[in-house]
């Protein structure tokens, strides 16, 4: 009896995030069936897909015990830029005049440029100045959502290319290019994290920054790769988010960077640094896809859903330092 009281602990404290989305689908299929139809599946799944991407750069950072707060001002300059380089040549408030239809891959490289730029300054000023990680992206969320405004002049940028807009689309009209483009993040993020000589580093950094310098790790080096990361993951965020909106505005993405922290933290990702997987953070993603979805379907106000995140979060973690507390 003891033994199977042990193994079920055991299941619960590795799969209970899993056990929690399975308990939410099953409650939501039973009160709306529509809810299961294979439409509203990808709308769950697409819904998740710009937090979810920022969320598996995010669970590098937090493995290391760091964290990224300006992810979300990131997408929204990374993504005006990008849109003003991808604006059709007869578009109303065309950004550049008379600039002929550039080849949608240049947009991309830009934003993927300017988001790993973004997560570059980050993580050099963690590693070399060693501001605390909360200061230094505090300081890269404000500025870069102040560039973003800057360069707009606080209006939208829209009319974009339909090579652009595509990237929102579905394939055969069944499968939303965003899922496509989030599960191929999935696995690159895992094979990194688990295969590599970079996310044995993170998971080292994280457990004991100490003990890794001692054993040759380059503290410096792999947390400015972290965030570097991190930023490159937002850019690739943007270029989604231009694609499914047909729109970029300064303001977009405001609490995003709230969310991806949520997504990971949900799926396990512990706040003490040296724990945390891909697949979880995939997992606290669909669980707040979910529960969007579900509130909407229910009716329930959209103000709740925002309580109900909060709560989520605080429970995680109270969880996960429980856990830790038990380890130690």
């Amino acid at each position: 009896m003891a033994s199977s009281s042990a193994t079920f602990k055991n299941i619960v404290r590795k799969y209970g995030i899993v056990l929690v989305l399975l308990l939410m689908i099953i409650l939501l299929t039973i009160v709306r069936p529509e809810f299961i139809s294979p439409r509203n599946l990808f709308n769950v799944l697409t819904q998740s897909c710009i937090f979810g991407i920022m969320a598996l750069g995010m669970t590098f950072v937090i493995i290391s015990k760091g964290i990224d707060l300006s992810v979300g001002s990131v997408l929204a300059f990374s993504g005006v830029v990008a849109a003003s380089f991808a604006q059709m040549s007869d578009a109303t408030e065309k950004y550049f005049p008379g600039m002929p239809v550039l080849p949608v891959i240049i947009p991309i490289l830009l934003a993927l440029g300017i988001g790993a730029a973004c997560g570059f300054v980050n993580g050099w000023l963690i590693a070399k100045t060693k501001i605390p990680a909360f200061i230094a992206t505090l300081g890269m969320q404000t500025a870069a959502r102040g560039f973003a405004l800057i360069y707009t002049r606080g209006r939208p940028i829209s009319n974009l290319v339909p090579s652009l807009t595509a990237l929102g689309e579905r394939v055969f009209n069944i499968i939303p290019v965003p899922v496509i483009i989030f599960f191929v993040m999935i696995v690159i993020s895992h094979v990194l994290l688990n295969k590599t000589r970079f996310g044995k580093n993170t998971y080292a950094i994280g457990g004991n920054i100490t003990a890794a310098e001692v054993s040759g790790v380059n503290v410096s080096k792999y947390l400015i790769l972290i965030y570097t990361f991190c930023g490159l993951l937002a850019g690739l965020a943007a270029v989604v988010f231009a694609g499914r909106v047909g729109s970029v505005h300064p303001g977009a993405a405001d609490g995003y960077e709230l969310t991806a922290i949520a997504s990971t933290t949900i799926g396990g990702t512990s706040h003490s640094g040296g724990i945390g997987t891909i697949i979880g953070a995939f997992v606290g993603a669909m669980v707040l896809a979910v529960l969007r979805n579900g509130f909407t379907l229910l009716g329930v106000n959209a103000y709740w859903q925002k309580v109900a995140e909060g709560a989520i979060i605080v429970v995680a973690v109270i969880i996960d330092m429980r856990k830790n507390a038990k380890r130690d």
